[in-house]
């Protein structure tokens, strides 16, 4: 079932966990996202990054068609969206989330231009996350992430005169690969303080990739309620492809070694993050939901 943002993480955050947030490029992750949720009877959140210049409106309501069939909660996210037209289209095209990204502007114009759209995605039913401080790209870390962490104080500012829904933090985390041998450096007091001046508003974690199981059951436990997870899962499909026979009549099993890949991969955030179990809609896997029959093998 289609549902917005803000009602998987008020939850996520009433009960102390996380919720996988999987990037999705196609029809093919899409679904296996949703498959591997339902086996997992967790709430999950569909990143949809317009970076991969989709057709925002068929992608939508193709992702709207999938989370229909289901009963777990699944909400739909336009994420790091940029500009208010984007904005709007990805409202229009059936998205229960968006993501404002006006981290790089000047704080109170940050500010300005979520509290504007804000008033539009509410007015729609639809969620908001914002970013404040600037996770950067993994490549450049010691530049783009060690000296834009999120101060605990502006954030509570920030939250109550935007109004938005959720708060994407930085703590010590990028976005991508880092570099080989680098890990992140997670600023866990810094999150405690977010948390605690904010009274225990719901916090996202961008660049989920890399950071390492430890820290992302410890940042859950923390207070972050929904954790963004991209390269990581291409990453496995990748290599999964790579380690499989593929000649001849084996690139025929191409989509299948993605499924696999991606979805395996996935499968283990919902454990570490403390959401398996978590939906509200109890689901069974050997039973008929909404006319689809959902089984270990199922590709909704």
């Amino acid at each position: 079932m289609l549902v917005s943002a803000k009602e998987i993480l008020d939850r996520a955050n009433k009960e102390n966990y996380a919720v996988p947030a999987p990037v999705v490029q196609t029809e093919l992750n899409a679904r296996v996202a949703i498959q591997e949720a339902v086996k997992k009877n967790s709430p999950v959140i569909l990143l949809v990054p317009l970076i991969f210049d989709y057709d925002v409106d068929l992608f939508g309501r193709y992702l709207k068609q999938l989370a229909d069939q289901v009963s777990i909660p699944v909400a739909i996210m336009h994420d790091h969206g940029s500009d208010f037209e984007t904005a709007i289209a990805c409202i229009k095209a059936g998205l229960s989330s968006i993501m404002v990204d006006r981290s790089q502007l000047p704080y109170e114009e940050n500010i300005l231009q979520v509290k504007e759209l804000v008033k539009v995605a509410h007015a729609a039913g639809v969620s908001v996350e914002a970013e404040l401080g600037h996770v950067g790209m993994a490549t450049n870390y010691e530049e783009d992430c060690e000296k834009n962490l999120t101060e605990p104080d502006l954030a509570k500012r920030f939250i109550e005169e935007t109004g938005i829904d959720c708060l994407a933090v930085a703590i010590g985390t990028a976005h991508g690969a880092y570099n080989h041998g680098q890990q992140p450096t997670i600023d866990f007091d810094r999150l405690k303080k977010i948390k605690e001046v904010t009274n225990n508003f719901p916090l996202v974690l961008h660049g989920g990739s890399g950071t390492g199981d430890e820290s992302l059951s410890q940042v859950a436990q923390l207070g972050i309620n929904k954790v963004n997870i991209g390269c990581e899962l291409f990453t496995a499909a990748i290599q999964t492809i790579k380690d499989a026979d593929t000649g001849g009549n084996g690139a025929y099993a191409l989509t299948n070694l993605i499924s696999e890949g991606y979805g395996k991969r996935l499968a283990h955030f919902f454990d570490v993050l403390g959401s398996t179990n978590k939906a509200w809609t109890a689901l069974t896997l050997d039973k008929q939901v909404i006319g689809v029959e959902l089984t270990e093998d199922t590709i909704l």
